[in-house]
């Protein structure tokens, strides 16, 4: 990457007490170097703070030039947050997967929507997915030197020409020799597997989580695993993907299959690695309606930001937070209503009995499909503003006191659904306050206040 393309970091917080606070950072000031470095990302500004005496360029709000000197701790942060963890420019996919989500969307919604992520940066940083189809020689030569390790990787097949179909690209097919190639430095990542029904299921799926175990196990008592986990999750598709795209929905009986294929593939692992390596995001057992498995089979919750064990954990942390926080009774009175995705109306009924277990409080569980993707189950994440819109008129007269709105919703820290409608323009339209809720106790929190 050129330096040429960076930017200087646009400061948006000045954390209370920090050292930058301390000598006179302001939100608005831009970070231009540190030590002489223009850093090119939060991973080089983290690395270039680690030392003791920092030298500091700085443009203020009115682009004047400022030299500040800092003498710290090694391990003492500034106190900054920036507008963005890449100070040049994303790195962008070029693979032409058709199931691919950004492909699925229709025109005419924000610009940020659009950007295909395959940036390793973020996927240290964040987790986000990449494909590792993307990356010059001068940026694996970075991932060395830095050790920036875990990253998680979309590898959906270990088969060259079964990879480089869904990608479809050709460079795909490398996937094997890039995982040797992370076990060779031992360097780590986790793996993700979108199963699309007719082509890379059945035996390809087989296939690709014995050749990823191959990677999972320990070389010696002083090496890491260079696969850590694999989820393993269905196709989601849209109503606005292209129509060539070959792609089929993953059924209810699809969902069975796959998950005892993997639960079959799991004392394996567990005999070879110790570990059941292989997880089941929670969208096929919603699919399937079974159960969710215990907590004790996500083994510390790897892939929890894959949707893989999160339900599990939504519903034990209720439980837990409930015992201690959730009152006999409440005063005054009042009736609520919670929004959902339908995908999980069955799963969440016991959260919804020890609600309504309350003396004095009603809540009624508003389970939505998204029309606005076209699909007929949803995940409560997938739930755009004209979805919740549609859901509410659709019972008007029975909304009560309160609605109740989890976050998953929103854009992350707003209150804006993925289709620019905001949660403030659905209060207006209904004239009932909406509560928001994060999680499991902001759900008991939004009820009880």
């Amino acid at each position: 990457m050129s330096r040429s393309t960076i930017q200087p970091a646009l400061v948006t917080k000045v954390l209370p007490g920090s050292i930058a606070e301390e000598i006179g950072f302001q939100a608005g000031d831009r970070l231009v170097s540190i030590n002489d470095i223009s850093p090119r990302d939060l991973i080089d500004y983290q690395f270039l703070c680690a030392d003791e005496i920092l030298s500091l360029k700085v443009l203020d709000s009115d682009n004047e030039l400022h030299e500040v000197e800092i003498e710290k701790d090694y391990d003492c942060d500034l106190g900054l947050e920036f507008s963005s963890a890449l100070f040049d420019t994303l790195i962008q996919c070029n693979n032409r997967c058709p199931f691919c989500f950004i492909d699925q969307k229709p025109p005419g919604m924000r610009d940020t929507l659009y950007l295909k992520d395959d940036d390793y940066r973020l996927s240290f940083l964040y987790g986000s997915y990449l494909t590792l189809t993307n990356l010059p020689a001068a940026e694996w030569e970075r991932i060395e030197q830095l050790r920036l390790s875990p990253l998680y990787v979309s590898v959906h097949a270990t088969e060259p020409e079964v990879r480089s179909r869904l990608l479809k690209n050709p460079r795909a097919g490398q996937i094997l020799e890039q995982l040797q190639w992370f076990q060779d430095r031992r360097l780590q990542i986790h793996a993700q597997v979108v199963v699309c029904p007719g082509i890379n299921d059945g035996i390809h799926l087989n296939k690709t989580l014995n050749d990823l175990a191959q990677f999972g196990k320990n070389l010696d008592d002083d090496d890491i695993p260079a696969v850590a986990s694999v989820a393993v999750v269905p196709v989601g598709l849209t109503r606005f993907r292209p129509p060539e795209d070959e792609l089929t929905p993953v059924s209810p009986s699809k969902a069975e299959d796959v998950i005892q294929q993997v639960q079959a593939l799991q004392p394996q692992f567990r005999e070879q690695l110790g570990s059941n390596f292989a997880w089941l995001a929670d969208e096929w057992f919603l699919l399937a309606g079974l159960e969710m498995p215990e907590r004790v089979d996500y083994e510390g919750y790897p892939q929890i930001d894959n949707g893989v064990g999160s339900i599990r954990l939504f519903l034990d942390e209720f439980r837990e937070i409930a015992s201690t926080q959730l009152p006999s009774q409440v005063h005054p009175p009042r009736h609520l209503t919670w929004v959902v995705g339908n995908a999980v109306r069955t799963a969440f009924g016991e959260i919804l009995q020890q609600l309504n277990a309350v003396e004095g409080l009603t809540v009624e569980m508003l389970s939505l499909n998204s029309e606005f993707w076209g699909q007929e189950i949803s995940v409560t994440g997938v739930l755009t503003g004209s979805d919740v819109r549609r859901g509410l008129q659709q019972r008007r007269d029975y909304l009560g006191d309160g609605i109740v709105l989890p976050t998953v919703m929103l854009k992350h820290g707003e209150t804006r659904f993925l289709d620019d409608v905001t949660v403030e323009e659905l209060e207006q339209e209904f004239g009932v306050p909406i509560r928001l809720a994060t999680g499991s106790e902001g759900l008991i929190q939004a009820c009880l206040r």
